[in-house]
């Protein structure tokens, strides 16, 4: 009886380490991408070399922090394809991706290890979903039909690049701020005239998950 309680124990204490080192490797490398590892395994609390056990290297676990990332975007941008409103979906839909910083993991970590399959297919359906629900909602005549999938990306970076104060500070400002985007990007705006220049490519988007060498 004894020994499943041990085998259960260490399972359990094996996921709160890995708890605990995703939790600290989120904080030191959004504010640090250039931390070194030994930096989260001080915050998490647990040792180097129970870090090392889980992820063999700094970049396996910035690859882990970017699924997750990615992960939390599709989820979001499914809950946000089911309202029915294509306007308030579109609003849940960014609201959703700023609150959740989910921007902090996944392009803002790009560039700092090799992407797998699982992220190219989980950037995918990322990608098609944002698209679906921008094009519902402009098709709707609720945004403004000069705005372009691609833009997207920029919204979010300028919002995740707002890090004034503590955590509350920093979601009420980036709430402010996001509300003054959405204003503009409502059909009506095109009163005041079009987008200048062109939108970034895809190719632009994608190059910065290019490893830097």
């Amino acid at each position: 009886m004894t020994e499943p309680d041990v085998r259960s124990g260490r399972r359990a204490q094996a996921a709160r380490n890995d708890g605990a080192i995703l939790a600290a490797a989120r904080d030191v490398f959004i504010a640090d991408p250039d931390a070194p590892i030994g930096a989260v395994a001080r915050t998490a609390g647990v040792g180097i070399s129970a870090l090392y056990r889980r992820y063999a290297s700094k970049e396996a676990l910035l690859a882990t922090l970017c699924r997750d990332g990615l992960v939390q975007f599709v989820a979001i941008a499914r809950a946000a394809g089911e309202v029915a409103d294509p306007w308030e979906g579109f609003v849940a839909f960014l609201r959703g991706v700023v609150e959740a910083d989910v921007h902090s993991l996944t392009v803002y970590l790009a560039g700092r290890f090799t992407p797998t399959p699982e992220h190219r297919e989980l950037a995918m359906q990322a990608g098609a979903l944002a698209d679906g629900i921008l094009h519902r909602a402009q098709e709707a005549g609720a945004v403004r039909a000069d705005l372009e999938t691609t833009d997207l990306p920029m919204i979010y970076e300028q919002l995740a690049a707002i890090r004034l104060g503590d955590a509350d500070r920093v979601r009420e400002l980036r709430r402010r701020y996001l509300d003054v985007h959405l204003a503009g990007l409502r059909a009506a705006a095109t009163a005041y005239g079009s987008l200048p220049g062109v939108a970034p490519s895809q190719a632009e988007i994608g190059a910065r998950w290019k490893p830097a060498t």
